[in-house]
């Protein structure tokens, strides 16, 4: 039976995340880590390099064939990650 004051672990952890402001860096590194799952095994092991800073997700892609392709769907890439991340966390990306 639980009391009151119980909360489960994930209310718990949200609540943390919310007290010690780390929920951005928390998504933003769930959308570094879901980027071979969204994009599929043949991008995910063509990118060599991905992170993100001030909502800009960069992503150096060796195939220049594949990153022009992304560039055209480029806005949904990004509408797909942040569905996925449940919350804006990407507002552009920039392919090095």
């Amino acid at each position: 039976m639980r009391k009151p004051n119980d909360m489960t672990m994930k209310e718990a952890i949200t609540k943390m995340l919310a007290v010690y402001r780390l929920r951005g860096k928390y998504d933003e590194t769930g959308v570094v880590a879901m980027w071979p799952e969204v994009m599929g095994t043949a991008i995910g092991n063509r990118t060599t390099q991905i992170y993100i800073a001030h909502q800009k997700l960069f992503i150096r892609i060796e195939s220049s064939v594949i990153k022009n392709e992304l560039l055209m769907v480029k806005t949904g890439i990004i509408q797909k990650l942040n569905e996925r991340a449940g919350s804006e966390v990407i507002k552009e990306i920039i392919f090095l």
